[in-house]
């Protein structure tokens, strides 16, 4: 079967993420394992309508994905994502550019209200003709950000010493992109 290769260049025109070959998800440090989650309703857009490609994302808070109703709750709660008051996690680019085979994004991440910079590695693949005459590419990127830079300080101390959660977050984002006709 084959396979997209990484190309030398990032794809012209509009694309838009395809939701069913896609994920969006996170993992920081718990107690002694490493806590995964995802969320499950999200956008992303690529585009190049003005000769610099753009970017860009939202993810609905509502939508985060965990295996227990209660941790569900309190993700939603103020103590973390404050789902209330701030609905939406956004990603815009600053810039998109191929560093060799390797894709450096530097965007905005707004998390509960709070805009920081962050840079995210990865990899572009792609154009490649996909099922029902589609011409996709697939953007696998992933950074690590302090979750206290965007307000997400919850914490528990732990019998004899130590903390529940690590500081550390890692995102990681798996795109399928389809272009626009």
């Amino acid at each position: 079967m084959a396979t997209a290769q990484a190309e030398s260049t990032i794809p012209t025109g509009t694309w838009q993420s395809d939701p069913v070959h896609s994920s969006v998800g996170f993992a920081v440090k718990h107690v002694v394992g490493t806590f995964r989650g995802s969320f499950n309703g999200f956008a992303a857009t690529l585009s190049d309508q003005s000769g610099s490609p753009q970017l860009s994302g939202r993810a609905k808070v509502e939508s985060v994905h965990v295996s227990d109703e209660s941790l569900y709750a309190h993700l939603l709660s103020p103590e973390f994502f404050d789902a209330g008051q701030h609905p939406e996690i956004v990603f815009e680019t600053k810039s998109l550019v191929l560093d060799g085979d390797q894709l450096v994004v530097d965007g905005e991440l707004t998390v509960k209200g709070i805009t920081k910079e962050v840079v995210a590695r990865g990899e572009i693949a792609g154009p490649a003709p996909g099922p029902a005459d589609t011409e996709r590419i697939g953007v696998d990127l992933e950074t690590i950000v302090d979750r206290h830079d965007f307000g997400l300080d919850w914490q528990m101390d732990l019998p004899g010493g130590g903390k529940t959660l690590g500081d550390d977050v890692t995102l990681t984002v798996h795109v399928e992109l389809i272009r626009e006709s």
